[in-house]
């Protein structure tokens, strides 16, 4: 029983040190960003991140507001 755990932490420690050689063994290594607003396929399609777009509809007037400052009532 013993031997199996530890073949398995040790097969685990030998995967994650393999995902990450390019991030532990360079200077400017670093992990591959997820977000999909930095996804140049996201972008092309434009797609964006959900709350960089609730913030977008959050900075926009509302039409009532609009009428509101309108001088034209």
């Amino acid at each position: 029983m013993l031997k199996v755990v530890l073949i398995g932490i040790v097969i685990l420690f030998i995967a994650i040190l393999l995902m990450g050689v390019r991030v532990f063994f360079s200077r400017k290594g670093a992990f591959p960003s997820l977000h999909i607003g930095e996804c140049k396929a996201m972008q092309d399609k434009g797609i964006h991140c959900a709350t960089s777009q609730d913030a977008e509809l959050n900075r926009r007037e509302s039409p009532i507001e609009k009428l509101l400052k309108s001088e034209n009532l």
